[in-house]
């Protein structure tokens, strides 16, 4: 559905990314891992239109295409919940779901209406909707920002660090919530530092290694040494 291939983003004497290729298709989890200063966060801000990278092609369905901004990636199908989540906690969760909608969503009997159908159909459990995302758990506070992401219908979601610092339970919770998401045909981009995470839900691995591809695994057939060796360099 969405490729990328040859980004080469450089910063001064820092080179980013070095010709680096990915390929998301619909109803798949592709796990993005690798150490820190790896080039995770630039090539998936790449994608997202936040960084315009130096050379290399983006392409969806197969055209290639131009990507200048957020708004550009959003037209196109792409979501993104990093890892800041960007909710507003003294909002509740109707309100936070709406952020930068309330225009096309007026009444606030619909918007909670639709909030419900939404929390609903992702099984996502939050007894009270109306108060502050502040009060939620960790796990809860994940599940609205991903919910938020699927108001615009897109094709592909990119989660960054989604279970960072939760606990076991809040976890399990997001990472049911991420096969809800391949249930519904959507591509998903998930960076994580978590084999376990990983494992549980990806149905491939892309490691990069100093800015540069270092390889690509089927998740069923690989072991976790494989994946440990592409990331410190050791497979080299």
């Amino acid at each position: 559905m969405i490729s990328v291939t040859g980004v080469t983003k450089r910063y001064g004497a820092v080179q980013a990314l070095d010709g680096v290729s990915l390929e998301l298709r619909p109803g798949e989890v592709v796990a993005l891992m690798g150490d820190n200063g790896a080039g995770k966060s630039t090539l998936v801000k790449t994608i997202a239109g936040v960084v315009i990278p130096d050379a290399g092609t983006i392409s969806v369905d197969g055209a290639p295409v131009r990507v200048t901004g957020p708004r550009d990636a959003q037209a196109l199908g792409v979501a993104t919940v990093y890892q800041d989540l960007a909710l507003c906690e003294n909002l509740d969760v109707v309100a936070n779901l709406h952020l930068g909608a309330e225009r096309r969503i007026l009444r606030h009997v619909r918007m909670e209406r639709a909030a419900r159908e939404l929390l609903s159909q992702l099984d996502v459990r939050i007894r009270d909707i109306r108060v502050p995302v502040a009060m939620l758990s960790g796990g809860q506070r994940q599940s609205v920002a991903i919910a938020r992401a699927l108001l615009g219908s897109p094709r592909l979601v990119i989660l960054d660090e989604p279970t960072a610092a939760l606990g076991v339970e809040q976890t399990a919770q997001v990472l049911a919530l991420i096969r809800r998401l391949r249930e519904r045909g959507l591509a998903v981009l998930v960076i994580s530092h978590n084999l376990a995470d990983v494992r549980a839900v990806g149905d491939r691995v892309v490691v990069l290694r100093l800015g540069r591809n270092a390889g690509e695994f089927d998740m069923a057939t690989t072991t976790q040494e494989q994946i440990v060796a592409a990331i410190t360099g050791a497979a080299a």
